[in-house]
């Protein structure tokens, strides 16, 4: 099997085409003089690209590392070690490891990152909140209902424990009860006004500005955490590639974990 041959089944779930204009998902680092039609060996995913990461596929044998997050986000103007990015192009370009990132076309695509969030807290009835494509197969954020009408401190302690959080930041009216629901993976404050617009109970995101809190009538409003929100993203992405290429040789990254710290 060759690096490509995982490239095109991811690509099939999750095409470049459904990725937001202002995103780099893709191929980030190839390494290789034939390219992606290297010999395939193992192959490592993360959320995030680090060090650590490269270190680790290097270490076992991998010599392609799938993330979610871009490696290279914006246009390198140098290639040092004076950043964590460009160290890191270095270090696989050294090593031998290819990177290739699923972002915003893995978040937009029917069965993505979204889907998976609203799979874990048992939502029914899924649906696009703004579909972008005609076949109605990607589009940002996700609408979905539950079986029944939940308190609304019920919910929050559910989204703790599936996402294993600490704590939910959230505002709204305390005698809610939640039965419609819009989710969005990551930073999702974009879609804030699209789902008070749409009249659901609550709007569910990992990342929300302070000034999103305000003056959201009364809709619940909650916010997990970046990385907690799409902690699970590794796990899909692991689906999506053993569900086509059954014996490829695929795990999670040990080193994957949040950036983020909380002194308790």
């Amino acid at each position: 099997m060759k690096i490509k041959d995982i490239i095109e089944i991811i690509e099939s779930a999750a095409p470049l085409s459904f990725q937001e204009e202002w995103d780099n998902s893709g191929l980030q680092v190839c390494p290789f003089e034939d390219g992606v039609d290297h010999d395939l060996t193992k192959v490592l995913v993360s959320l995030d690209i680090t060090e650590e990461v490269i270190d680790e596929a290097a270490r076992k044998g991998c010599n392609l590392v799938l993330s979610h997050h871009p490696l290279i986000f914006r246009p390198l103007k140098s290639v040092s070690n004076s950043t964590m990015v460009q160290r890191c192009v270095i270090k696989a370009v050294q090593k031998g490891v290819a990177v290739y990132s699923a972002h915003t076309s893995l978040d937009n695509a029917h069965g993505g990152v979204n889907f998976k969030i609203a799979s874990m807290l048992g939502l029914r009835n899924l649906r696009f909140l703004e579909a972008s494509a005609e076949n109605m197969t990607a589009g940002s954020g996700l609408y979905g209902t539950f079986k029944e009408h939940v308190p609304v401190r019920e919910f929050l302690e559910k989204v703790k424990t599936v996402f294993g959080v600490d704590a939910v930041s959230w505002t709204g009216p305390e005698d809610k009860t939640i039965y419609s629901v819009v989710l969005c993976g990551g930073a999702g404050g974009f879609l804030l006004q699209k789902a008070r617009k749409a009249r659901v109970d609550c709007f569910l995101s990992g990342e929300i500005s302070y000034h999103d809190f305000f003056d959201t009538g009364d809709m619940v409003v909650a916010s997990i955490g970046h990385y907690q929100s799409e902690q699970f993203t590794a796990e899909l992405i692991i689906d999506i590639v053993k569900a086509v290429a059954k014996d490829v040789v695929i795990s999670k990254a040990e080193s994957m974990s949040n950036p983020v710290k909380t002194l308790k």
